[in-house]
């Protein structure tokens, strides 16, 4: 489908011989540049493609982009394309003007995040090339940044690329894409889906119709394999110092946090994190990074605490369980380090696909498969003091809901859920604020099914691994 949209775009530009700009987010080792590269080459169009280097000097960038110029298929003439440059980026789009061919052609800068953190007057000398120079003529300008804040920040409306560019996202692939790949039935597929998080870069190394234990098992031998490399890359690329931000998405680690955990944990010996610095960093690794999700209480009345946690799976399993069997591995020890992570899954995958099955629940709600039309979030429920917890909560919006529509459990176990576990759902049912007896449903998602002594009449609807793959069908 991406491969299209880009497609679409390049024959936009063959027809009217205007330039046309996509900007192309995403997180690391989602497949941008592999995504992009497959176009280039399949496209039979001349192109450039340039990757900046973080931390590099304006000066050595604008050198590595008209290096990267001269070697490309663009030029008309190499000769016109000075071996050095003046290190301003003006003069270096001017020379990118000048080697375009007259027919159409592809322009792809990858990290553009790195160059506009380099030198405050990229974006303007983008913009003022973009408006003057490159724009009229027939040329595909593809601008690539795993950075999701600065990417959006780019064609904000109070930045000077606005307007002038197209958006596209491009997420990890969803749960049934992951089984189709790795030709996986649908509770291997969530599995594998939770250990990889989606990530091409992972899904690469995973042999076929390979579950994701004895995969795990096998990469024990690799301490530099990818599940565990792409994870530890991210945090060195995102956070490389270890600074408050950092102490911070440690202490959410691979659990669900509230404020005042997460104070204690990432504190110092003078004690917990204080809120005027917390508060802020959490809103900006929620909000701008794009690497914790918060939760809230979802009911008819508003609810405290709001819940923290890692929003990649893969990257929660990482810092809850892989980051520890890595240790083992470089220590030679691949036994010890299966041994961690065996010791650890099932209780991490119980908690980690919570949000995978709340998700597949909102989308079949958008389908209208749920026995309940109105329902357009799913959420769950706490109280201050956590007892109850409810995995699952269906309303007709969120955050503040008029109608709950369901409540439910998630057991996603070997164990099937039975009479002991609809007794503990029953009971706790009643007090998320806006249930009512006789009408608000019960839902079950298990991975195992349910025991004959459950009667299917008490629960409204069961939600098993064909489900939530189906979801996404």
């Amino acid at each position: 489908m991406e491969l299209a949209l880009l497609g679409k775009r390049l024959q936009r530009v063959t027809e009217s011989g205007a330039g046309t700009a996509l900007a192309i987010r995403g997180r690391r080792q989602v497949g941008k540049s592999r995504l992009v590269q497959e176009f280039c080459n399949r496209a039979e169009t001349p192109y450039l493609f340039f990757t900046a280097t973080k931390g590099a000097s304006p000066v050595s960038a604008v050198d590595e982009f008209l290096s990267d110029l001269r070697q490309s298929s663009l030029p008309r003439d190499v000769e016109l394309v000075p071996a050095g440059g003046s290190g301003s980026w003006p003069d270096a789009f001017r020379m990118l003007a000048a080697a375009l061919p007259d027919r159409p052609s592809v322009v792809v800068i990858d990290e553009l995040p790195w160059l506009a953190e380099q030198d405050d007057l990229f974006d303007g000398a983008l913009q003022t090339a973009w408006d003057r120079l490159l724009s009229l003529r027939p040329v595909l300008l593809l601008l690539l940044g795993s950075d999701l804040h600065m990417m959006e920040r780019l064609t904000a409306y109070d930045r000077p690329f606005y307007g002038r560019a197209d958006n596209l996202t491009l997420g990890p692939l969803n749960p049934a894409e992951t089984g189709a790949a790795l030709g996986l039935g649908p509770a291997d597929a969530i599995d594998a889906h939770l250990v990889s998080g989606g990530l091409p870069g992972v899904l690469r190394a995973w042999p076929n119709a390979t579950p994701a234990l004895p995969f795990l098992e096998q990469e024990c031998t690799d301490p530099a394999s990818p599940v565990f490399s792409i994870a530890e890359s991210s945090l060195l690329a995102e956070f490389p110092a270890p600074d408050q931000a950092r102490r911070v998405l440690e202490a959410v680690g691979g659990g669900d946090r509230t404020h005042a955990n997460i104070a204690a944990a990432a504190g110092s010996r003078e004690g917990a994190l204080p809120s005027g610095s917390l508060s802020p960093l959490l809103r900006r690794l929620v909000e701008e990074k794009h690497v914790l999700a918060m939760d809230e209480p979802l009911s008819t009345r508003p609810g405290k605490p709001a819940l923290y946690r890692i929003a990649d799976s893969n990257l929660r399993l990482y810092l809850a369980v892989l980051r520890s069997a890595q240790e083992q591995i470089r220590r030679g020890r691949p036994e010890a380090a299966y041994r961690v992570i065996d010791r650890r899954w099932t209780a991490w995958r119980g908690r980690a696909v919570e949000p995978l099955v709340r998700q597949s629940l909102e989308l079949a709600a958008m389908d209208e498969e749920l026995p309940w039309p109105s329902v357009e979030a799913v959420g769950r429920w706490w109280n201050r003091q956590f007892d109850p917890e409810l995995d699952l909560v269906g309303t007709d919006r969120s955050p503040v809901a008029q109608h709950v529509h369901f409540v439910g459990s998630v057991k996603w176990l070997l164990s099937p859920f039975d009479r002991h576990d609809l007794a503990a759902l029953t009971r706790a049912a009643p007090q998320v604020p806006g249930f009512v007896h006789g009408t608000t449903g019960l839902v079950v998602a298990s991975l195992s099914g349910a025991t004959a002594d459950v009667d299917p009449g008490d629960v409204r609807l069961f939600w098993g691994p064909d489900q939530v793959i189906s979801a996404w069908g």
